[in-house]
């Protein structure tokens, strides 16, 4: 058996920055076990896999380690491949997900992400943090992620977290994040415990940092990047109960996994 494998430099329109995702079109569900071993021989953030169904696509994600709800790069890495690689001609497409039906639109070079708001509530600080930063933040709030918020203008690139620290927290991830003065946030964010020691561009908690900042610097409409070490830069709009994440893609290489 041959599976066609893509992989997208995603929220970049050049190579060799955003956050890379494998893609693997599928004409039936393979076995979980499978799809996890293929997963983590490509050894990246995310490798997704969708199934053409009735009314738009199936898609599923999974890290190294294990499945996840909802990745924002992954999605969009998918849908550059269906638009440019599979002949995709609507201007718009719905994948169904674990998280819902997700929307994804393209104009022009851009591709723009229709994901439900994730609103975070604020929490005592957990010790975890202070001890993996070095220093206590502004505020911590949480969804699915921890959202840690430090002083207007922090350097976040700068930042050298204790990892084994945040593998003591509870949820899926840690994202740090600032005011800046070039964009209206910047953000780092560190999954250790799904097997992601630091993401280039996490799609997924910007439906997080959407709201937060929108609520926080009274716009809808924000300019956002993720300053890991590869970097990427993201749109995005709170539109009521959903957000709106918009970014480029650009392909690194096109193959086929041999089964």
């Amino acid at each position: 058996m041959t599976i066609p494998l893509y992989q997208i430099d995603a929220f970049s329109a050049h190579i060799f920055a955003g956050n890379p995702a494998a893609v693997c079109p599928l004409e039936t569900w393979l076995d979980d076990a499978t799809m996890q071993q293929i997963a983590a021989e490509n050894n990246l953030a995310e490798t997704a896999f969708f199934v053409r169904e009735p009314g738009g696509y199936r898609i599923r994600w999974f890290t190294p380690t294990t499945e996840v709800d909802l990745c924002g790069h992954a999605t969009l890495a998918s849908a550059h491949v269906l638009f440019e690689h599979l002949g995709y001609k609507g201007g718009k497409l719905t994948f169904d997900s674990r998280s819902g039906p997700l929307h994804v639109t393209r104009t022009d070079s851009m591709l723009s992400l229709d994901f439900p708001s994730e609103p975070p509530l604020a929490v005592p600080v957990p010790p975890e943090i202070v001890k993996a930063f070095g220093k206590p933040p502004v505020e911590v709030l949480k969804a699915s992620d921890y959202i840690v918020v430090f002083p207007d203008g922090e350097d976040l690139s700068a930042l050298s977290p204790d990892l084994d620290a945040l593998r003591a927290l509870d949820l899926r991830g840690v994202c740090i994040t600032a005011r800046h003065d070039r964009y209206d946030f910047v953000s780092r964010f560190f999954a250790p415990n799904f097997g992601i020691d630091e993401d280039p561009v996490t799609g997924s908690v910007h439906t997080q940092l959407t709201p937060y900042w929108a609520k926080r610097l009274g716009k809808k409409r924000l300019f956002a990047k993720q300053v890991s070490p590869r970097g990427g830069e993201l749109r995005c709009e709170l539109a009521g109960t959903r957000v709106i994440i918009s970014g480029n893609a650009t392909t690194f290489l096109v193959g086929k996994i041999h089964l």
